[in-house]
């Protein structure tokens, strides 16, 4: 039984080589191969190789070498249509009837590969011919090398019928061309015209690099759509394609991970920039099989979406889409780049440095979810608590994997309870002070308290692991009017959104005297002040000068408490009173040598 071509590349794209082999064979990661005792002679010390980027298995030993369709023939005992047929089955993939009509399909396909190869020669010389001048000029406007333009098999569609006249000279009919989407049909009888006209034109591949579309873009302000791609063929089907996969495929073994990124331009100025693992979904969410696809590439894929509002709704459509998807190992990771930016323009302008600093910081898609339902309103009263933890359950309960369920259930549980648990108010706390006996921070002049404080607020946006440490103390702290409510809605905004980065905490801040009080208490001058609250400081440098700005606080309460209670004394003369001011002012003084005496961290401190 022949099976077509495209179930076979279905199922060896859908079907980890090397989980398939892990099956049988102990592996072991060796660079970028696995090794492991061959499952076809006796041996002990390991020849069998598994390579996943290039799609097989090779033993130096007994010189067994193959796919995974042929490994499960060998290991299983399988014939060929029986190994394919198990595969399939594992895969989700249904096997075609094999019909003489199936065949001619077959043949055409292999057939539109020619033509479609054609077509983009053709392409590629209209763009430097005469009338693609303006396509280039405005690809070189966009800081394309000629080198990239020629990596990416870039070109320009004039209008008019050159290609269905250069494609004809070659024998290729026109039945053909509007087969593999070239050519279109009008439904009034017209004759068939070019379906790209006046755009610049992406060659797509598939994942053996072979061209299968096109899509095309429009260079200046147009009411029609700027970017489209070919319409659907016996080739290309843009649900289940990912632009520069091919290429992206081998770059990604190299550098460990895949990002994807939103469109082609993206993809374009990324690999140009150096970031050559990267792909691009068509205009389209991505579909579960291009998923699949990714995390044959990488465990962890990460999502580049643009800095708008149109961006951060493709991350929560994706990342509602991927939750049935979970694998142990196998999940997604968001970059979110700044308002306004896209990878394109970020590169252009502020260089690939800045672009990896965003992927290094992409974050989990547990955190995206937790922010998503976070975000769709105030958590302010129990029956709104009550709902997000709804919301979350739901969202938990689509997870097929029962293990990866029960640790998203499990870790959404632990940030609710972080979150809302009841922290006792300031009242509760200092119940037997007076109002005006709450912290003050040390120094003689106002405006050195207002410091101390800033730099308290600076810690704790700068150093999110410290401020479960320190929250009782900073809850005690007495801050200025307009810095005490600063305080009270960044712990508002954090119990919501526990992982928030400095740039999404500024974009909670947008108006303009929010903005500049934020921006006073992340001031460079705060920094020069105590280094050890800038966001590059280490975290135990960071533990110990805050620490040390709260001991003076309490230090200060204590002193003052020693000399209300000494004049208390002087005053009654009661034995009993002056005893308690000695052991106040004991206390006090402990306090002192017990502060200058504590440790410094290794490393400069202000």
């Amino acid at each position: 039984m022949a099976f077509p071509n495209r179930l076979l590349e279905d199922i060896r794209a859908r079907t980890g080589l090397a989980d398939a082999i892990a099956r049988k064979v102990k592996l072991t990661r060796r660079g970028r191969e696995y090794v492991g005792l061959c499952p076809f002679h006796h041996e002990k010390s390991p020849s069998f190789t598994v390579n996943e980027e290039k799609g097989f298995y090779h033993c130096f030993g007994c010189g067994a070498h193959g796919d995974v369709i042929s490994f499960v023939m060998n290991t299983a005992g399988l014939s060929f249509p029986e190994a394919v047929e198990r595969l399939a089955g594992d895969a989700g993939l249904e096997i075609p009837v094999e019909t003489p009509e199936a065949r001619a399909q077959a043949k055409r396909q292999a057939g539109l590969h020619d033509v479609m190869a054609a077509a983009c020669t053709w392409f590629e010389g209209q763009l430097r011919a005469p009338a693609g001048r303006a396509a280039l000029d405005y690809l070189h406007g966009r800081g394309l090398l000629d080198a990239t333009i020629e990596k990416f098999r870039l070109g320009f569609a004039p209008g008019g019928g050159g290609l269905k006249a250069v494609l004809g000279g070659q024998g290729i009919d026109e039945a053909q061309m509007i087969e593999a989407g070239l050519l279109r049909r009008p439904d009034d009888g017209r004759p068939p015209y070019p379906f790209f006209r006046d755009r610049v034109l992406f060659a797509i591949a598939d994942r053996r690099d072979r061209v299968i579309a096109f899509g095309g873009r429009l260079m200046g302000d147009a009411k029609t759509a700027k970017y489209i791609n070919s319409p659907d063929t016996p080739l290309f089907d843009k649900g289940r394609t990912l632009y520069n996969y091919a290429p992206a495929r081998k770059a990604s073994f190299e550098a460990g991970q895949i990002v994807v990124a939103e469109g082609y331009m993206d993809v374009i100025a990324l690999s140009q920039a150096g970031i050559e693992a990267a792909v691009a979904p068509l205009g389209t969410a991505l579909s579960e099989e291009q998923i699949l696809a990714l995390w044959r590439l990488a465990p962890e894929p990460v999502l580049c979406f643009d800095g708008d509002t149109a961006g951060q709704r493709a991350a929560g459509r994706v990342a509602g889409r991927v939750l049935a998807l979970l694998a142990p190992g196998k999940s997604l990771r968001f970059a979110m780049l700044p308002p306004g930016e896209d990878p394109d323009s970020l590169l252009a302008s502020q260089g690939a440095a800045a672009m990896r600093q965003v992927l290094e910081a992409a974050r989990p898609l547990s955190s995206v979810i937790w922010d998503m339902e976070c975000g769709l309103g105030p958590l302010d009263t129990p029956e709104r608590r009550a709902d997000l933890q709804a919301r979350l359950r739901q969202r938990t309960a689509g997870i097929a994997d029962p293990s990866v369920r029960k640790q998203y259930q499990s870790m959404f549980k632990e940030r609710l309870w972080a979150a809302f648990q009841p922290r006792r108010n300031k009242l509760q706390r200092t119940q037997l002070r007076s109002t005006d006996e709450k912290v003050n921070l040390s120094g003689a002049v106002d405006g050195v308290k207002r410091m101390d404080q800033r730099i308290i607020l600076a810690a704790m946006i700068n150093h999110p692991n410290l401020r479960d440490e320190f929250a009782e103390a900073m809850d005690a702290v007495a801050f200025d009017p307009d810095l005490d409510k600063l305080f009270q809605r960044l712990q508002n905004l954090f119990a919501a959104h526990i992982d928030l980065d400095l740039e999404a905490i500024r974009t909670h801040f947008s108006e303009d005297g929010d903005r500049r009080l934020l921006d006073s208490v992340l001031s460079p001058f705060v920094y020069l002040v105590s280094s050890f609250v800038s966001p590059k400081a280490e975290l135990e440098k960071a533990r110990w000068g805050l620490g040390v700005l709260l001991d003076r606080g309490r230090q200060n309460i204590q002193k003052r408490e020693a000399a209300q209670i000494g004049r208390m004394a002087s005053e009654s003369g009661s034995v009993a009173e002056e005893a308690r001011a000695l052991a106040a002012n004991s206390d006090a003084v402990e306090n002192d040598r017990r502060l200058a005496d504590i440790e410094e961290p290794a490393g400069d401190l202000p």
